[in-house]
């Protein structure tokens, strides 16, 4: 029910500036001390004392924090150990603490003030512990992390399980994304699961909200829904009888007077939860960004918000010379925004989790995520082995806990390039399936495979269980000459009539050619031949580049090799732009551009004119241009401009613009800027003519 007459006197509490808050976040990023296990001979202390105080010889470090990226430990493969003093303020009594790990590369085990609260496997998931009980005012927390692959980690031993066969990205050990601890009150928010369905200009919400109590409370639970366009937020408020300890909590409630997200509209509403208990003030307990939007498979084709789109990006793994896998913010930020300017809309965007920032980033840029958990290049032998199972579960459970509210993850991918065309393959895919669908009803589900082609018939491959398709294809690379693309494509077409493809991978990979010259000049050819070649088959509804940078991978290194980068990628490890980025740019423009110049007698301009045509939907990248601009401008040769104009743009009709250039004072060249760009203003495209 929506009790309105709880709203302003509670909306005043909890949107002011002296409202109960959520959870007090306290930072433990920063100055901590590190080691090894390499080289503790004569090391005052052995390793099983270190959890209750740090050794002698230790470095210190700034985390988020991996060792193995340069330096004595850069190919150091075992146990580093990282210790943290830090001092905590008396806390009310009915406080509840929880101690957060974004990500640890790859098994961590966890001490505070020398009593082992717990342990993780799973490098890119973020976890926590309740550490009430174990804190005092002066404390020692020390995590011991275990960078070494495995026959049965994800990721492990890949090439299909051949002995010692790396995964194709470098295991970066360490503290690798944020610690932090929260303080809560009696009551904390645990997580909350958000659907939505749109009814015309409404959404009908379901929040599953799990509480954890402290003792047994009675109150009005509610939930605040508000966005920037909204004068008056709305608010969903129940009455509620806690338990002690952990409960789910199921609301359902309609929004009205919705604006959905979409690639060019990402707009967004925030979902704050509060609770009051009977006498006290409202206490906010948590608050997260959704996107009220309607994704659909369709006759092989995808649509958003009932509007078909053909969509295009690039993966690009989590690393980085100066940080390696511990990215900050900034170049986390930066990489998605030169994605983003190369006009991303799709992207896996890796085997794994890209990280927090990455997710907001896409939330708010109308980008489509496909998450995966690091199942690659599985064996059946590692694919039927329960143990196996149960890890790819807790993987991919933390996975949507944590990605699963966001309104850009499209669908969850279950593994790369595995052993799927197995029965031991196939029974794996169906056991993840059939989880994730219990945990996320809605999302599609997939799998990569580079196999598709190699089939005689669709039963054999777990793929015929997919959602949809994603199909990973390197022809004029490691699946054979670029001539067999065409008959593999309509093999595929042949073989799954009734499934959309997205083609999850392409390329060109350096270690086909001589040198990185070589390389990117055949990495451009693909990009312009094949791109064009996957827009003619209509069920085709995506395409994505692998990859944006060059990255490091032990598995492609020669023998006693342990430093350098896969060239890979349309920018170097150092984001210096190759060729092949410029013709990704133009090759995925959003629309045709063309413009030529009238001439006067004596060979100068005396006008111009260009036609902008909007893609169809015979191409790729396809989506609708509503809310485009198009700017232009004549500059001199001092860069200053003497005309401009600009025109909205009304597909699916081409814009025509003719314009006279004007008696100018100055002489010289000059040229014609034309930008096309999107609603917020941002640049999708821009081509310039020059005078002469």
């Amino acid at each position: 029910m929506t009790n309105t007459r709880w709203l302003p006197a509670l909306l005043a509490s909890l949107l002011c500036a002296s409202a109960a808050s959520a959870a007090t976040r306290i930072d433990l990023n920063g100055d901590w001390d590190f080691r090894t296990e390499r080289g503790t001979e004569g090391v005052a202390g052995s390793i099983a004392a270190w959890p209750k105080a740090a050794p002698l010889g230790t470095l210190r470090v700034t985390v988020p924090h991996t060792w193995n990226r340069e330096g004595a430990d850069y190919d150091y493969l075992g146990t580093g150990w990282y210790f943290r003093n830090f001092d905590l303020p008396k806390l009310p009594a009915d406080a509840s603490v929880q101690l957060h790990f974004g990500g640890t590369f790859y098994k961590a085990r966890v001490w505070l003030n020398g009593v082992e609260i717990g342990s993780h496997e799973g490098g890119y998931s973020e976890y926590s512990f309740d550490v009430t009980s174990k804190l005092r005012a002066r404390n020692l927390l020390v995590v011991a992390v275990d960078n070494r692959p495995g026959m049965f980690t994800i990721p492990g031993f890949g090439a299909r399980g051949a002995p010692d066969a790396w995964y194709d990205w470098w295991a970066y050990g360490g503290i690798v994304r944020d610690v932090w601890l929260s303080v809560d009150g009696p009551v904390r928010l645990s997580n909350q699961f958000i659907r939505s369905k749109i009814e015309g200009n409404a959404a009908v919400v379901t929040d599953r909200v799990t509480l954890v109590s402290r003792g047994e409370r009675r109150g009005k639970l509610g939930v605040v829904v508000d966005s920037s366009d909204r004068t008056v937020p709305f608010q969903h408020v129940v009455p509620v009888t806690l338990k002690d300890g952990a409960q789910e909590i199921p609301l359902t409630f309609r929004v009205p007077d919705i604006k959905r997200w979409d690639l060019d509209h990402p707009n967004l509403s925030r979902v704050t939860v509060w609770f009051q208990e009977t006498k006290r003030d409202a206490q906010e307990l948590g608050s997260e960004n959704i996107g009220f939007r309607e994704i659909a498979i369709r006759d092989r084709h995808l649509l958003l918000n009932g509007q078909r789109v053909r969509l295009t990006g690039m993966t690009r793994h989590t690393d980085s010379p100066w940080e390696g896998l511990a990215e900050s913010a900034g170049t986390t930020r930066l990489d998605w925004q030169d994605m983003k300017s190369l006009n991303m809309t799709l992207t896996r965007p890796v085997h794994y989790a890209p990280g927090p920032l990455a997710a907001d980033f896409a939330d708010r840029h109308g980008i489509l995520l496909i998450p995966e958990i690091p199942v690659w290049q599985a064996s059946e032998e590692q694919l039927s082995n329960p143990q196996y199972l149960e890890l790819a579960k807790q993987q991919m459970r933390e996975l949507i806990e944590q990605y699963g509210n966001h309104p850009s993850v499209f669908a969850w991918s279950v593994l790369n390039e595995s052993a799927a065309g197995t029965p031991g393959g196939i029974r794996f895919f169906r056991a993840m399936r059939d989880y994730i669908k219990m945990l996320d009803p809605e999302r599609p589900v997939t799998l990569a495979d580079d196999n598709l082609p190699k089939l005689n018939a669709a039963a054999e491959s777990a793929a015929n269980d997919a959602d949809f398709l994603m199909m990973n294809q390197y022809f004029g690379a490691w699946h054979g000459p670029r001539e067999a693309l065409e008959p593999a494509l309509d093999k595929v077409d042949r073989l799954f009539p009734n499934k959309m493809v997205i083609i999850s991978e392409f390329g060109f990979p350096g270690i086909f050619a001589k040198n990185a010259t070589e390389a990117d000049v055949a990495r451009v050819s693909i990009i312009r031949e094949q791109l064009p070649l996957l827009a003619k088959r209509d069920w085709i509804a995506g395409a994505i580049l692998w990859c944006y940078q060059d990255y490091k991978s032990r598995r492609y290194f020669w023998p006693g090799q342990e430093k350098g980068y896969l060239e890979h990628g349309i920018v170097d490890e150092n984001r210096q732009r190759k060729p092949s980025y410029f013709a990704w740019a133009e090759t995925n423009a959003p629309a045709h551009l063309d413009a030529k110049w009238t001439k006067k007698a004596d060979g100068s301009p005396a006008a111009f004119a260009f036609t902008l045509a909007p893609n169809g939907e015979k191409e790729l990248p396809y989506i609708p241009l509503s809310g485009y601009q198009v700017r232009w401008q004549l500059i001199d040769y001092e860069n200053k401009a003497f005309a401009d104009g600009g025109a909205l743009v009304n597909p699916p009709g081409a814009l025509i613009v003719e314009h006279d250039v004007p008696a100018r004072t100055g002489k010289g060249a000059f040229r014609l800027v034309i930008k096309l760009l999107r609603p917020d203003g941002s640049l999708a495209m821009e081509r310039a003519l020059a005078s002469q």
